[in-house]
């Protein structure tokens, strides 16, 4: 199968796909996935799209077809959650989103009878849980992940809640958000076909700002205002769901609720706990030792099995047991804080703060120029650049620290971006 449809759109898809910093490793499972999704039309004309956000004009430019022609080819693939289409500087935009957090989940976040989900749900399994490819190359590559931790901001105590931005708040982002989307949650919709999800609520996937927008306007998300949405995050607390979302400061597209049994940041932050395939919050749990009564509720709650009891070492009770914590695993969610009846956990800073990049832009380069990808971020040929969006991205680089500016350069080969480098040091 593989080799017949290497002469076809699907592989050059494939290719264009990873071009993005998070990219999709193939397989004959990726391959049936993209059938589904895509025509084989379809594929080969989104396999010529830009990487950086493209106007219908630029779109009909590399098609080679007139205007109107692409302007429908667009929306309709827009339409079908397969492109985002956004403002961008007062004009309208289109971008191709990376399969994940991108079209792979919002293939799954409505009941929709125009594709097989059913089918899409065991292929989808089988190529994130089954094989370990695209996971590990989505949440172990690189320093700079796609997905941040929220704090569980019911078990933070007065006094604590004034060391906590309002960035690491899902509360604040939801009241500051332009839009608002819910949709279902793509992780317990996939294990529902496969006989496999839990009782959390579906129907909680949060999407803000332009990506809710553009969900909302094609029917995949429904608009709800900013008290509705805390309305929903409430019952995620209630259900000791771990919220985790876009790796930015600024402009939070996605918040997803997320349970240990069935949604892949906890199921990869489990299985490869050691490489830190998910951003923590600035916070860990600690556990007050000499009161902790070993009622193993914390171990049950914690959805990376960070948490276990060990020997109290009591001469006197030789069967006692208490907490332990692995902070090298741990998320900082706070989820044992207040699973803990007798209080004794509480939340303290790490001695190092976890650095979140400030917005879309800055993710996108740290992630390109870590994964050995910026050359495709800024030469993309597939249709003429924009000044700002170059501007942009030879903006964040600047910022880099040396050792990640020296990367960069390496990569791109550019005489350019060295006397940048250099003048910027002087």
């Amino acid at each position: 199968m593989t080799h017949h449809l290497m002469k076809s759109g699907y592989a050059a898809l494939v290719d264009r796909l990873n071009r993005f910093p998070q990219g999709a490793p193939p397989s004959d499972t990726l391959y049936k996935i993209l059938r589904i999704l895509f025509t084989e039309k379809d594929a080969g004309l989104v396999s010529r799209l830009p990487i950086k956000p493209f106007t219908a004009e630029d779109a009909a430019r590399v098609w080679k077809m007139k205007m109107p022609a692409a302007q429908k080819i667009l929306d309709d693939l827009a339409n079908r959650a397969l492109l985002v289409d956004i403002e961008n500087n007062g004009q309208q935009a289109y971008v191709l989103p990376p399969p994940m957090a991108g079209f792979f989940e919002f293939s799954l976040m409505r009941i929709r009878g125009d594709i097989d989900q059913k089918a899409l749900s065991g292929l989808f399994y089988q190529y994130l849980n089954v094989e370990e490819d695209f996971i590990k190359a989505l949440f172990t590559e690189g320093e700079t992940q796609l997905g941040r931790v929220f704090i569980h901001e019911p078990s933070l105590s007065p006094e604590f809640s004034l060391q906590v931005f309002d960035y690491e708040r899902a509360t604040e982002v939801i009241r500051t958000a332009s839009f608002r989307g819910i949709g279902i949650c793509y992780c317990r919709h996939k294990m529902q076909h496969m006989g496999r999800d839990c009782a959390a609520t579906k129907e909680i996937c949060m999407t803000f700002n332009a990506a809710a927008r553009s969900l909302i306007s094609h029917g995949h998300a429904r608009p709800v205002s900013s008290e509705e949405c805390l309305d929903l995050l409430q019952t995620a607390y209630d259900q000791n769901l771990v919220q985790f979302g876009s790796n930015v400061r600024e402009h939070v597209n996605f918040i997803c609720n997320c349970c240990g049994c069935c949604c892949e940041a906890m199921i990869a932050a489990r299985r490869f706990s050691l490489l830190h395939p998910v951003h923590t919050t600035n916070f860990l749990p600690e556990i007050k030792e000499e009161s902790c009564t070993g009622c193993g509720d914390c171990v049950t709650i914690c959805p990376v099995q960070a948490m276990s009891l060990v020997s109290a070492n009591d001469p006197h009770r030789p069967k006692a047991k208490k907490a332990h914590l692995r902070e090298e695993i741990c998320l900082g969610c706070g989820l044992c804080v207040r699973a803990c009846q007798g209080k004794h956990i509480a939340l303290k800073s790490r001695p190092q703060r976890v650095i979140t990049p400030l917005n879309s832009v800055h993710l996108a380069v740290m992630m390109a120029v870590e994964r050995g990808k910026l050359q495709d971020l800024i030469f993309d040929n597939q249709a003429l650049s924009s000044h700002r969006a170059m501007a942009a991205v030879l903006g964040v680089i600047l910022k880099l620290p040396p050792v990640k500016q020296a990367m960069a350069s390496r990569q791109v080969k550019s005489r350019y971006l060295e006397a940048l480098i250099r003048r910027v040091k002087q």
